[in-house]
């Protein structure tokens, strides 16, 4: 076996936090050395005593194939030749207290198929992507200014055959971005694809960083996946879990016998949680091996960005602990300084690299500049998940209308805060599993009301300040709760009140994406103006889109209550003709039909701070978008 020198500089950068493409380097890669073909092995493990290469190709006994150390870096490599890819390995590692530890390796790029646990050989090269009018056109564009209204998937139970019978990603690549193209989604967002040993933890408990799921198939699956999106012109957006890894032996804690990627004091280690491990954020190595990780997504694999998983989980010492477990930091406070520090300078590093890359922060802390830049103080995302608004806005639909006027706030108190953080409103997968109930099962009244009151909610979220993103089955009526094991309830779609909702959120959708006024001005006061906030009686909302220029405009009317009113007078900003583009009562949605004018002229009669006003039916629990016609320039 031989022992090819790692560069001292690559060591120096990996040791000092700065190696930002470790994965060039780590792991199990092609190469020659004198003259011979074979695979170079890269591993850190600073505290072992001993790091052997155990595979199918040595009867999985390391003892010829030992690594040697490079100097007191840490680090361990060597080569062996006449190994190919797709063979099979993993590392034995001899700890400080004399104990042999089988462990995969942290960089794998591929693993077996669980419930096996081999790292795989695997190449990074090969695949010959053809979205370069993707990557030079969209993706090079800033996106605080572009619609973004997110699908989020759990590819494992979008669609499958049987339990357990997975599709590929290759298989995935032609029906889901067939149907999210259909439903008017500009991207996806993938539940985590890093490599972990349970189902059931859907990607958030994982043991290889950078090696996508086998379930699904190779790692050139997810590159046609993700290459076929960018074809159709759909973004890709990946979970990212860099907060905590799961406790599994043959995975990253006590790799080399000690808390290696984990801290040292165990109160701080400990995710109770979740049963997992948190990260030593404060150890370079760990680091530039999570930060090698975030680029390895974007760059190998042409992830247009990363929502960062749990963000408040890592900033709070003692999020969720007890108080036997809770500990301070070196200022006294419970801010997790090094975690802090960390985010910082993932963010700093990503948009060195990807300007214009998307850092989703799934933050329900009050962490002040979650999106502010670092030079200002901030964390440098540049969104984060609306918390706020999707808890408050979900517990009033959830409020029988008769009541709905006494929490009338709920609804209205997000504006107060909506331009604080660039936002997404999530209606994510956290909200329809452990008991919460479905989006639509969470609606009051009879079964009729329910579909009338979601879209109604649907119609609300989607023309509120912020972008957007929805989990697979909330555009049909998903009845049951989410059920990871299984698919969807697609053959809910032979019922005529969830096929109507789902045309309802297509078309809703269509408006969105060609209405730049719901988008362009997201972050800016001027984007958004009231008519008529305070209508907690009648438990109605009316309000204003406006685009960068205030003469475009829509007119959003929600009636929350089950009255029907035949003439309701709203102000609205010009003397014109408006009409109706979308009326979420409609039979084709599944609503009551009832008979409304398709368009209203306004009258100059002051009202709501308005200069002129007009009348409209209105029906009970529904969403109306009226537009003007062109004003002219006076």
């Amino acid at each position: 076996m031989f022992s090819p020198r790692v560069s001292s500089d690559i060591l120096y950068l990996f040791n000092r936090g700065q190696l930002f493409h470790a994965y060039r380097t780590f792991g199990a890669h092609m190469d020659e050395y004198e003259g011979a073909s074979g695979v170079r092995f890269t591993v850190w493990a600073p505290r072992a005593r001993e790091v052997r290469v155990a595979g199918e190709f040595n009867g999985w006994d390391g003892a010829n194939h030992r690594l040697q150390p490079a100097g007191t870096t840490g680090v361990w490599n060597g080569f062996i030749p006449g190994l190919k890819e797709g063979m099979l390995y993993k590392f034995e590692i001899v700890g400080a207290d004399g104990q042999l530890r089988l462990k995969s390796d942290p960089f794998a790029f591929r693993c077996e198929t669980r419930p096996s646990t081999a790292s795989v050989v695997a190449g990074l090269d090969g695949y010959e992507w053809r979205d370069r009018a993707w990557m030079e056109g969209s993706r090079a564009r800033a996106p605080y200014d572009k619609p973004m209204l997110i699908y989020e998937v759990h590819l494992g139970s979008w669609r499958s055959d049987a339990p357990e019978r997975f599709r590929t990603y290759d298989e995935l690549a032609d029906e889901l971005v067939d149907y999210v193209l259909e439903m008017g989604y500009t991207h996806i967002e993938i539940l985590p694809l890093a490599e972990h040993p349970l189902d059931q933890s859907w990607g958030y408990q994982a043991t290889g960083y950078f090696a996508p799921t086998s379930r699904y198939g190779p790692p050139d699956g997810l590159k046609r996946l993700v290459d076929r999106c960018h074809l159709r012109g759909i973004g890709v957006l990946l979970d990212w879990v860099p907060g905590h890894f799961c406790k599994d032996d043959h995975g990253l804690r006590l790799f080399d016998g000690s808390p290696q990627f984990e801290p040292e004091d165990w109160r701080v280690a400990e995710k109770p949680l979740w049963g997992t491990l948190a990260f030593d954020f404060g150890k370079p190595e760990v680091q530039s091996f999570l930060i090698s990780n975030a680029l390895y997504w974007l760059e190998v694999f042409h992830i247009d960005g990363l929502r960062v998983d749990a963000v408040a989980s890592m900033i709070d010492l003692h999020f969720d602990k007890p108080e036997e477990m809770r500990a301070y930091n070196r200022r006294g406070g419970t801010e997790h300084l090094d975690a802090l520090d960390f985010l910082r300078k993932l963010n700093e590093t990503v948009f060195r690299y990807f300007p214009n890359a998307l850092m989703i922060a799934e933050d329900s802390s009050a962490w002040p500049g979650v999106t502010s830049p670092t030079y200002m103080g901030g964390l440098g995302f540049n969104y984060k998940w609306n918390m706020g608004w999707m808890n408050d806005s979900l517990k009033y639909m959830q409020t029988d209308p008769d009541r709905r006027p006494a929490v009338h706030s709920l609804l209205t108190f997000s504006l107060l805060y909506a331009y604080s953080e660039n936002f997404v409103l999530p209606l994510s997968h956290d909200e329809v599993v452990h008991g919460k109930r479905s989006l639509l099962n969470k609606m009051p009244g009879t079964y009729e009301e329910k579909f009338a009151n979601l879209r109604l909610y649907y119609g609300y979220w989607m023309t509120h300040p912020g972008k957007k993103l929805l989990f697979m089955g909330g555009e049909f009526g998903q009845f049951d709760e989410w059920k990871d094991a299984g698919e969807l309830d697609w053959m809910l779609l032979k019922y005529p009140l969830h096929d109507g909702l789902r045309r309802f959120v297509r078309d809703l959708n269509a408006l969105y994406g060609s209405e730049s006024v719901l988008w362009e001005s997201d972050h800016h006061p001027d984007g958004f103006r009231w008519i008529d906030p305070d209508n907690a009686p009648q438990s109605m909302l009316t309000y204003v889109r406006r685009g960068a220029d205030a003469r475009r405009h829509l007119v959003c009317v929600c009636n929350f209550s089950r009255m029907n009113y035949p003439a309701f007078r709203i102000g609205v900003p010009y003397g014109t003709v408006y009409r109706i583009i979308l009326n979420s009562d409609v039979p084709d949605y599944g609503g009551f039909g009832r008979k409304l004018p398709r368009q209203s002229k306004a009258e100059r009669k002051p009202m709501h701070g308005q200069s002129f006003s007009l009348e409209l039916p209105v029906p009970p629990l529904s969403f109306l978008l009226l537009e003007p016609e062109p004003i002219a320039v006076e």
